[in-house]
């Protein structure tokens, strides 16, 4: 007599879109895996779920999102894919559009919605998973989000409307992740956010993108630390101070001054003038 076998889920995450939604898709699989999935991340392997992490940022991110949606619409329709859920930027944005205009996905899901969409699947949101992650960068570096949301209102920018208000993670919590890459090779950190220089303000009352930054080069084992998108308006300047005392710290900042001309940034919302940008 022949015993009938359930077929193991296989779970395909497709991240779209920048650094912080490949952050937010290495949590989401290190939670599926704590529950025993097999989850693999922009595979060709089959899988039988996929669930697509989409950008909603900019025309063309829309547009891709958009098109891959469809896609893996079209081929669990045709009975290729059991289950598709989207999450990230745009379905955070467009969830009401979305649901009418493609309603073979199962599920939409915000950019904060993890626990639940983990509990579509059946999956605990396991706590204790925080600050652990699985990486899908190279071994030698991760991507660090050490807060989330923006507090800007720039003209051009719809990220406070998919990702909220600024929330920084606090200096203990992002040393712990820092000293557990650290323990699986990791070797350079990328801290990331949408605004890398706002760090603290909600927490500690001023900005301590320096303490930060001086509480991770104590770990053991982390060898360079790089800052991305540093705004301009109110750049704390100690920061150059930080880079000169720690070694660890790269010369490096990407600051996106978007223009030079005072009418366009003023149109643009961008809160600082050519002069201001220029000292």
């Amino acid at each position: 007599m022949k015993t009938k076998t359930l077929k193991q889920d296989k779970v395909n995450v497709i991240t779209l879109g920048c650094s912080k939604n490949l952050v937010d898709s290495e949590n989401l699989i290190t939670q599926l895996k704590a529950n025993d999935y097999e989850v693999m991340h922009d595979s060709n392997e089959d899988a039988n779920i996929i669930i697509i992490n989409t950008c909603g940022f900019i025309d063309l991110a829309k547009e891709e999102s958009i098109n891959t949606i469809v896609q893996y619409a079209d081929i669990k329709s045709q009975g290729g894919i059991d289950k598709l859920y989207v999450t990230g930027c745009l379905s955070q944005r467009y969830k009401d559009d979305l649901e009418k205009e493609i309603p073979e996905v199962d599920a939409y899901f915000g950019t904060l919605e993890l626990p639940g969409l983990l509990a579509k699947l059946n999956a605990d949101y396991k706590h204790e998973l925080i600050g652990e992650r699985t990486l899908t960068t190279p071994q030698h570096f991760a991507y660090m989000k050490i807060s989330e949301g923006c507090n800007r209102t720039c003209s051009f920018c719809a990220i406070p409307l998919m990702r909220g208000k600024h929330i920084s993670r606090t200096i203990e919590s992002l040393v712990t992740e820092a000293k557990h890459f650290a323990s699986i090779g990791v070797k350079e950190l990328v801290l990331i956010a949408q605004e890398l220089t706002y760090y603290g303000l909600d927490l500690y009352k001023k900005r301590a993108l320096p303490e930060l930054l001086d509480a991770l080069c104590e770990v053991e084992g982390i060898e360079w630390i790089r800052l991305h998108y540093a705004y301009p308006s109110k750049f704390p300047r100690e920061i150059f101070d930080t880079m000169a005392a720690q070694p660890k710290v790269c010369n490096y900042l990407d600051i996106p001054l978007q223009h030079a001309s005072d009418t366009v940034l003023e149109r643009m919302k961008r809160q600082t003038t050519r002069q201001e940008q220029k000292s």
